[in-house]
């Protein structure tokens, strides 16, 4: 059983085969940076970490107990006994990430300016005041670290719906194991309905294969003995025997789990100028801090160097840009928490900004917008015929055949076949079928097979997939069958168009008739149809620039010859349920359950987060502003800025976290 596609010239003219089946591979990594704010090499731990945090409490408790001086001296030994181990275990990373920084030329940061501050404080003799940074500092870092490990928790649990089980042909039969364990060489059963764990060459059994993963074609591939199958296509009717060709490690579920691990290191622009504003930001408050420190007491008469010096050191404390360092990637891991817990895989923080700034969009057809999925959507009879009867026909002529085609005519019947009625079973090879049912001879098929048995009919060009059907050498009429658009896919559109995304625009390889109707139904602004994967990039960079410097522009598709438009948009959004191996690796955000609403979800998370660590960022720089001050003059205590800069830390924090909810 053959399809034939309404892409012709003319009503009897020779078919133009469909562009889905040009692949079309793209290889697309992005840049790593280094995570920036990193105080320690070993991995957290919260019961760890938690201990720690206890433990300094106490021994500060403790510390304010033996806080009364030695007779005739200004020193208590029990203070020091209790106070410097606690400084010592909550600062122990700050001041071993600050020595380390300084030996590779990194001076100026977080963890210089806090080991100096509260060195300083230890040094005139304000211990509480230097634990209490370092500890209200550790609980911030323990706050965000929870915060983090549970975006983890949210992505890395979204990745489960991935095909984690091989059937192993084994000397002591088929054992059920994880694909890493599976050796290349090694033979493999996949039985219907199963996902292909692993990339592999067939060395028995035949069976209809849905690659729809891979192509974006929506008709399922026949295969065979000697023929290769690719991991996460699946497998429909026939138990497949396979020899495995690549390692689970380099399949592409290894590398989504690599890219789930790694989504922090795309920084997005907001971190960037984050960064480089702390690089500038620190050298100018120490020399600030050094001059409060040196210059007054030259100067103010009655001023001491003790006053002063404390004074710098309350600089230093409040100067410290750790609110902004914590809260920002946390936003942003926040962020892409929160659209994990929706089936949503942003791959960077940089990616949430490029979402939130999309003003147009463009989708791939098939398996994006539509289900892929064959189904009978006009029954048309001719010469006298019914169309039960048609219908009746088509279905025994289809009854032996696993095509989806076929499956989708008998699913329309909706009756039993009797069997005893057919006879003379042939299967013409890119044509169609012919049987003789009920003693008359029937031809199903193309409108190839209709020219080439001479069949007079005179219907060609019509929308979507078509099986002709003749009776005793008599054109009989004509069986349309559709691919549905998917249940929200209009409602896609429509809450793209509240967001404010002004070009919504359909491309797709499918006929123009069928594009047209899908995007009628659908609502998108415009459709191009016929199109190579080169076609669906030329569309892409007019598109983008049309938009210019106003906004982003994403790709929305499924196969692999959708990855090369996914790698040339400024954000490409992949379908990850079904999505083809090349598709998902070179997309920026995956789609995991396939619902093409969800880019309009990922759109308002990605908006969402952007406007939290806005909001981070100027209510940090507008309170250490306000305390930059008051402690320069002398009316904020150590306290009072540790409390500032804690306080602001926290609070960014739990403001960063809103984005799970």
């Amino acid at each position: 059983m053959t399809k034939q596609q309404s892409t012709r010239s003319g009503c009897c003219g020779s078919d133009q085969e469909s562009s889905h089946n040009r692949h079309t591979s793209h290889a697309h990594q992005h840049g790593r940076d280094e995570h920036e704010h990193n105080h320690g090499d070993d991995e957290f731990s919260l019961e760890r970490e938690g201990v720690v945090v206890g433990t300094v409490i106490a021994l500060f408790i403790l510390g304010s107990i033996f806080e009364e001086p030695l007779h005739n001296t200004p020193f208590s030994v029990g203070e020091y006994l209790v106070f410097i181990p606690a400084y010592l275990l909550s600062g122990w990373s700050v001041l071993t990430s600050a020595g380390r920084n300084i030996l590779r030329g990194r001076v100026f940061d977080e963890n210089f300016l806090m080991t100096i501050a509260t060195l300083g404080a230890i040094a005139i003799h304000q211990l509480p005041e230097a634990v209490g940074v370092m500890l209200f500092f550790k609980i911030g870092e323990l706050f965000q670290e929870t915060a983090v490990s549970r975006s983890k928790r949210s992505i890395s649990s979204l990745l489960e719906i991935r095909p984690d089980s091989a059937n192993l042909k084994t000397d002591n039969g088929i054992q059920t194991v994880s694909p890493e364990v599976v050796k290349v060489g090694d033979t493999i059963l996949v039985k219907p309905g199963e996902k292909i764990p692993l990339d592999g060459e067939i060395l028995d059994g035949n069976s209809q294969v849905d690659t729809s993963a891979l192509t974006g074609e929506s008709v399922p591939r026949t295969v065979g003995v000697g023929e290769t199958v690719l991991a996460g296509t699946i497998n429909q009717s026939g138990v497949l025997t396979i020899e495995v060709m690549k390692l689970f490690g380099e399949s592409s579920i290894a590398r989504i789990l690599d890219l789930v691990q790694n989504a922090s290191s795309k920084k997005s622009q907001t971190q960037k100028f984050i960064t480089k504003f702390a690089q500038r930001y620190t050298p100018v408050v120490v020399v600030l801090s050094l001059a409060v420190a040196l210059l007054p007491p030259l100067f103010i008469t009655g001023a001491t160097h003790a006053q002063w010096v404390y004074r710098a050191l309350v600089l230093l404390v409040i100067s410290c840009p750790c609110g902004l360092v914590i809260s920002i990637p946390l936003g942003y891991f926040g962020g892409i928490g929160g659209a994990a817990k929706r089936g949503i895989l942003v791959k960077g923080s940089t990616f949430l900004d490029s979402l939130a700034g999309v003003k147009a969009i463009a989708f791939d057809k098939t398996g994006t917008l539509t289900k892929g999925v064959f189904k009978v959507t006009q029954t048309v009879s001719r010469n006298g015929f019914a169309q039960a009867e048609l219908l009746k026909l088509a279905a025994a002529a289809e009854l032996n055949s696993n095509h989806p085609i076929a499956k989708s005519i008998r699913e329309a019947y909706g009756k039993p076949i009797d069997e005893s009625t057919i006879s003379d079973y042939t299967e013409i090879a890119a044509h169609g079928i012919q049987a003789k049912i009920e003693n008359r001879v029937v031809l199903a098929g193309n409108d190839r097979l209709m020219h080439r048995e001479n069949i007079a009919h005179d219907t060609c060009n019509v929308e979507g997939t078509v099986v002709h059907l003749a009776v005793e050498g008599t054109y009989a009429g004509y069986i349309a069958i559709s691919d549905e658009p998917k249940p929200d896919a209009a409602l896609a559109i429509k809450s793209l168009k509240a967001l404010g995304v002004k070009n919504v625009v359909m491309l797709t390889g499918d006929a123009k008739a069928v594009a047209k109707r899908v995007a009628k139904t659908l609502g998108v602004d415009s459709y191009q149809a016929e199109l190579l994967p080169e076609d669906k990039v030329t569309a892409i960079e007019q598109l983008l620039w049309e938009v210019g410097q106003k906004g982003k522009v994403a790709f929305v598709g499924d196969g692999i010859n959708d990855a090369p438009v996914i790698a040339r948009a400024d954000v490409g959004i992949a379908m990850g349920g079904l999505g083809s191996d090349a598709a998902i690796e070179t997309a920026d955000v995956v789609i995991m359950t396939d619902a093409p609403s969800k880019v309009a979800e990922a759109i308002q998370v990605a908006r969402k987060t952007h406007s939290i660590v806005w909001q981070n960022i100027i209510f940090a720089l507008v309170v250490k502003g306000i305390f930059i001050a008051l402690g320069t003059f002398g009316l904020a205590t150590m306290w009072e800025a540790v409390f500032a800069d804690v306080g602001v830390a926290l609070a960014a924090i739990f403001n960063a976290t809103r984005v799970l909810k």
